[in-house]
């Protein structure tokens, strides 16, 4: 086991950290302790990172936080227990893969997650675009039963780029369904 572990042994050089509460600088050091970030495994080894962190004294006396730990920008995010590196690599897993063939990529990589681990991920991103995407037209046309069936052309250029495609059972294209017939008359 010693010899499949790279053990990376890290903390800040920095005096001062900012406050994220009111963004006021200090220095007035109250402890430290140790974060285990996951990180890549290089060369087929383990990485493990023990990062000594410190926790910090806010100087501003109208702060609601009395104390804050300090965060390292590119390596760490509060309450994060990946290394940014890591997250953005499931991350792109995620988004070319999802669900359970993303899992057993991740499987090859020597960083195993579930399959719900990389779909909170995904779902986690900022939407790119907020147009909703718009209704081209209508191609088929049922309703039986209560119920509306039908084929409907959008544009696919506003969909937002880089998401999945939904695999919901199409929920969401009912609903586009439901709309362009709704207004059937009106489309081209």
């Amino acid at each position: 086991m010693i010899d499949t572990v790279v053990r990376v042994e890290a903390r800040t050089p920095a005096g001062r950290a900012a406050c994220p509460g009111c963004k006021c600088w200090s220095r007035r050091i109250h402890g430290s302790y140790l974060r285990f970030p996951r990180d890549l495994p290089t060369a087929g080894k383990f990485v493990v990172v023990s990062l000594r962190v410190r926790r910090f004294v806010c100087e501003e006396e109208s702060c609601e936080r009395m104390t804050f730990a300090e965060q390292v920008p590119g390596l760490t995010r509060r309450f994060g227990r990946r290394t940014e590196r890591l997250r953005s690599m499931l991350v792109s897993v995620g988004l070319a893969l999802a669900g359970r063939a993303g899992a057993r990529m991740t499987d090859a990589f020597k960083v195993p997650v579930s399959r719900n681990t990389l779909l909170r991920l995904t779902a986690s991103l900022p939407d790119p675009v907020t147009a909703v995407p718009r209704v081209v037209g209508v191609d088929e046309y049922a309703q039986r039963k209560g119920r509306v069936y039908g084929t409907v052309l959008v544009d696919v250029e506003t969909r937002p780029p880089g998401r999945p495609p939904s695999r919901s059972g199409g929920g969401h294209a009912r609903g586009l369904a439901r709309r362009a017939a709704r207004h059937r008359d009106r489309l081209p």
